[in-house]
């Protein structure tokens, strides 16, 4: 699958799923410091999911109709890398085939996608 790591994910997520055969783009590594609307701009021409613990992504999804190729917005209670890794591993296990085109929230105990209403 193609992901974008938003800078707030962090690198290790990055390099989890690079290592896991993603192709991935790290924000952190690759484009450090950029804005929310640049971040979702290069998702949606590079045609990747963006993964966030950013909710400003659920605004502009969601209120702006920004277009994307899905949004994975990680709410955990233990923000440290390995509970980031934990969540997508679980996630990717579970819904691999159903990431496409949807706003996904992922907390430590449910998942819920939502395709946005246009």
């Amino acid at each position: 699958m193609r992901f974008l790591v938003d800078e707030c994910a962090g690198p290790r997520l990055a390099r989890w799923l690079h290592e896991q055969g993603h192709d991935v783009f790290s924000v952190f590594d690759q484009a450090r410091g950029i804005s929310d609307d640049a971040v979702l701009q290069i998702a949606m021409e590079s045609e990747r999911i963006l993964i966030t613990v950013d909710k400003d992504f659920g605004e502009k999804v969601f209120r702006e109709k920004r277009f994307h190729h899905g949004v994975i917005l990680l709410r955990l209670k233990d923000e440290r890398s390995q509970s980031k890794i934990a969540a997508m591993e679980r996630l990717l296990t579970s819904f691999a085939t159903r990431l496409s085109g949807q706003f996904i929230v992922v907390t430590d105990t449910r998942v819920r996608l939502s395709s946005p209403v246009e």
